[in-house]
């Protein structure tokens, strides 16, 4: 495959911004005729180049083979030339920068005659991202953009987010418009070109299947294998009573009175094909169910992948549950006392919430055991404690993280956590806002008077906190006979037993305690 060298109308003038020695920019073409060959990603190193007809020949220093790069112009290249959706890497190349390696994710299409232009795939947002949505498009076809300005509106996995354009020029075609779903990551969802001129010959462009990003597809042999089985159990003779015993332990366990085997022994029926039978007719019946009314809501997807990370973690992580009550009279009363002196210098409010946060932050200071994550091979241990807090909204349950949460102050942490619970309601989070965090605190206690509740433990963390409501206990006084009234608050804690023992989750929870029922600890 040859390789064309070509500045664009942006890049004349970048040697003036950047005080480089040397290296280029480097696009990629493949002749229309010619097979398709993988691309090096070794680095072009020119110094060692010279002049060839209308092509230079440059030798590479680790390979020391010769390698073609020909100077074609935008016309050439329309005419001559197909273009192929490749990143960008050169270095070294005549003059421009010295700065080791340029990487452009600039892509083309395979139509030879169509303009240069870039092929916007879709972008990964978040490290568990893989597909996403277009919730709206900001910029419309025709529209000039420049670097920083926001393109269209995506919705990943934790939120939606703006997603800006890194070059100048114009929105030519929006593939995937206003609304679509389960876009991969990669997938073409956007046209740009440098020239206005050029946006006409990209009103009737498709993105071609070969120009997605490849899909992971399991080895061929995984669903083969099952294949043969089938083909052997159906050469199998006419299974006998035993034989139906044998078959239905192999497979799903199958319950059966001694009754119902006897007859089928007596019958030389398999219990399996019965078993089958059952199973489609409920299928049947659950599918239509008579008299029943109902709507199909579809699913967000950020509800989507929620739920996929709760299933994926009740099923592989061995919780356990640790609950402690705590008295929080002092903590009500030192609220009460702190609240007035935020009024008056125009801060937020400090909730019970708040201080939560900061006694579960100071108590991961006091035991860094339980903020760490288990990696197979060993556990983490983190020095930062960055605290999740669980936020529920219409559009799905979101844990913006406060970092460094056992270092700041609590008027820092009620600022903080409001300003995140609004951008969370208004969907409006950043992955910064939500990513990075150790450990998670989920109060439903405050909002909805739960009294105590277990919470599933958000991977890769090793404990989440579940907060429940103060609630008024009679218990008894100094003196004998005598009693009095005191506000207890529930807490438990959801471990991974892999990484938290008992006896270590016990002593977190007595720090924590500690620090709800002798408040002003937290403030030295």
């Amino acid at each position: 495959m040859a390789l064309l060298l070509r500045h664009s109308r942006k890049l004349r003038r970048v040697h003036g911004v950047l005080d480089c020695e040397r290296g280029s920019i480097a696009r990629h073409f493949s002749v229309a005729a010619a097979k398709e060959d993988a691309v090096s990603s070794s680095s072009v190193h020119g110094e060692y180049g010279k002049k060839v007809g209308r092509s230079s020949i440059f030798l590479d220093r680790q390979s020391e083979k010769d390698l073609h790069a020909f100077k074609v112009s935008s016309r050439e290249a329309r005419g001559s030339y197909s273009s192929k959706r490749m990143p960008i890497a050169a270095t070294g190349v005549n003059s421009l920068f010295s700065c080791g390696q340029v990487v452009s994710a600039r892509h083309f299409s395979s139509g030879a005659d169509l303009p240069p232009h870039e092929a916007i795939g879709m972008p990964s947002l978040s490290p568990t991202m893989t597909e996403g949505n277009i919730a709206k498009w900001v910029k419309k076809e025709g529209d000039k953009v420049s670097p920083g300005e926001v393109l269209c509106e995506v919705e990943t996995d934790k939120a939606t987010v703006e997603m800006e354009c890194m070059e100048e020029g114009y929105l030519a075609k929006i593939v995937c418009g206003d609304g679509a779903k389960e876009i991969k990551v990669g997938e073409i969802i956007a046209i740009t070109v440098e020239e206005e001129g050029d946006i006409e010959k990209f009103k009737d462009y498709k993105a071609s299947s070969s120009a997605a990003a490849p899909a992971e597809s399991k080895p061929q042999s995984e669903p083969v294998e099952p294949k043969e089985e089938k083909k052997e159990v159906s050469k199998a003779p006419e299974p006998t009573a035993t034989k139906t015993e044998e078959s239905s332990q192999s497979g799903d366990r199958l319950f059966s009175s001694p009754v119902a085997r006897k007859l089928a022994e007596d019958n030389n029926v398999p219990l399996s094909s019965l078993k089958a039978s059952a199973a489609k007719g409920s299928k049947k019946e659950a599918a239509a169910a008579p008299g029943l009314g109902y709507v199909d809501l579809p699913n967000t997807q950020i509800r989507k992948v929620t739920a996929n990370r709760l299933l994926q973690s009740k099923q592989t992580i061995p919780h356990y549950y640790l609950t402690v009550d705590s008295r929080v009279d002092k903590l009500i009363k030192l609220r009460s006392e702190l609240n007035p002196m935020q009024d008056a210098s125009g801060g937020k409010k400090i909730s019970i919430n708040d201080l939560v946060i900061k006694a579960a932050a100071l108590a991961l200071r006091k035991v860094p055991a339980c903020n760490s994550s288990w990696m197979n091979d060993f556990i983490r241990q983190y020095h930062n404690v960055n605290i999740n807090v669980a936020v529920q909204t219409e559009h799905g349950l979101f844990v913006p993280v406060v970092r460094d949460a056992d270092k700041k102050g609590l008027a820092a942490i009620a600022d903080e956590v409001k300003q995140l619970a609004s951008r969370a309601k208004d969907n409006s989070l950043k992955p910064e806002d939500y990513e990075g965090g150790t450990f998670t605190v989920s109060n439903l206690g405050g909002p909805f008077g739960i009294k105590q509740f277990c919470a599933i433990v958000n991977p890769p963390q090793s404990a989440i906190l579940a907060i429940g409501s103060a609630e008024k206990r009679v218990i008894p006084g100094v003196a004998e006979g005598q009693y009095e009234i005191g506000s207890f608050m529930s807490a438990t804690l959801s471990c991974d037993h892999r990484v938290i023992d008992g006896a270590m989750g016990a002593e977190w929870l007595k720090a924590f305690k500690g620090y709800l029922e002798d408040p002003t600890t937290m403030l030295l």
